[in-house]
C-alpha cells in the first residue's frame, strides 16, 4: 500500500500534479460539503393490500405487505411460508410461480432453486414515494 502511495506521488510530480489532494479541492456531486453528515433518506409506508398492475411483461410482482421484519437468509426464508405450495392454498397467498422451481438447466427441482431464493432481489413492497429523478416511463399496454 505504501508503494502504491509512493508511485502515485513520483507519478504526480512528473505529469506536474504536485504531490497530493488536498480534500477542499475534492468536488462533491451533491449540495453538502463532503464532511458533513448526510440527510437520512424519507421513509415511505408500504401499500398494504393494494394490488399493483405490471407496467411491462415478465415484471415481477410487487409485493402489497410490509416485508421489512421478514428473515431471508441461508436457512430461513419467511416469504415461503405463505407462498410456496401447498402452504398458499391455506393462507391465501398467491402460489410462486413454477419457474421458480427450476435450475438454470432446464431441471424441475421439488424446492425452490437457489437462483430464486431471495425474493428481494425481485420483488419489492409498493410505497408511494415520489421519484428520485425525472421519469418519462409509460406503462407497456397489456393485451387483456
Amino acid at each position: 500500500m505504501a508503494m502504491a502511495v509512493a508511485l502515485g506521488m513520483v507519478l504526480g510530480s512528473v505529469f506536474g500534479m504536485g504531490g497530493g489532494v488536498v480534500a477542499a479541492e475534492v468536488k462533491a456531486l451533491r449540495d453538502t460539503p463532503v464532511n458533513t453528515a448526510d440527510k437520512a433518506p424519507d421513509s415511505y409506508k408500504v401499500q398494504d393490500g393494494v394490488k399493483h398492475e405490471r407496467a411491462y411483461r415478465q415484471q415481477p410482482p410487487l409485493v402489497p405487505h410490509d416485508t421489512s421484519k421478514y428473515e431471508i437468509d441461508l436457512k430461513v426464508n419467511q416469504c415461503l411460508r405463505c407462498h410456496e405450495w401447498p402452504y398458499s392454498d391455506q393462507e391465501k397467498a398467491p402460489k410462486i410461480s413454477d419457474l421458480h422451481y427450476i435450475d438454470r438447466n432446464g431441471v424441475r427441482q421439488d424446492t425452490v432453486n437457489g437462483n430464486r431464493y431471495v425474493c428481494t432481489q425481485c420483488h419489492v413492497p409498493q410505497v408511494d414515494a415520489k421519484p428520485l429523478v425525472e421519469n418519462v416511463f409509460k406503462p407497456a399496454v397489456t393485451g387483456r
